[in-house]
């Protein structure tokens, strides 16, 4: 994989939050990344200019970080939005996925409305951990008909496997930035 443009610049800026939200996880706080407007910018141009030509039809975030860059590059794309929510959350007739998580398990929801057969979607959520979000997420969208072109995060922790489950289950996977061995 090409190492994109700014990913250095983007790592740099990542805050890293030790033993939350239990203790053992080293947390990889996206924050900082969108309290700063030259930063933010860098980070939804590097998705944006990656997919303008991608023939999309419509971007799926995950709940709750996916959304805050999916919503933003669905715009900037000038496509619609799809919210993949944590169970409950939606108000509408939903199907549902359940998935573990590294520390726990969970279950996300998407309404059955929201994308059509041969839909073509790119997925977007903050963090690739152990997989299991991003693959339920992939799931739902596949049992709605659509096609994902391809699943993208900020960043990847490899060592927890979840990019490689994820490449082995046949979704491309695009990341900005890793954390191996940090």
């Amino acid at each position: 994989m090409n190492e994109p443009l700014y990913a250095d610049y983007i790592q740099s800026h990542i805050r890293t939050v030790p033993d939350w939200p239990q203790p053992g996880v080293m947390f990889r706080d996206i924050t900082p990344l969108l309290q700063d407007p030259k930063l933010f910018r860098v980070l939804v141009d590097t998705f944006v200019h990656r997919y303008m030509d991608a023939q999309l039809d419509v971007v799926a975030g995950v709940d709750a970080r996916g959304f805050i860059l999916g919503a933003v590059v669905a715009y900037e794309l000038n496509l619609g939005f799809v919210p993949i929510r944590k169970k409950g959350k939606l108000p509408y007739l939903t199907v549902a996925e359940e998935y573990e998580l590294e520390y726990g398990s969970a279950t996300v929801e998407i309404h059955t409305d929201a994308c059509k057969p041969g839909d073509r979607v790119l997925l977007i959520d903050d963090l690739v951990a152990t997989g299991g979000t991003m693959l339920a997420a992939y799931n739902l969208l596949h049992r709605l008909g659509a096609t994902v072109v391809e699943g993208a995060a900020i960043v990847d922790l490899p060592e927890l496997g979840g990019s490689k489950l994820i490449r082995d289950q046949g979704l491309p996977l695009f990341t900005i930035c890793d954390f191996a061995g940090h």
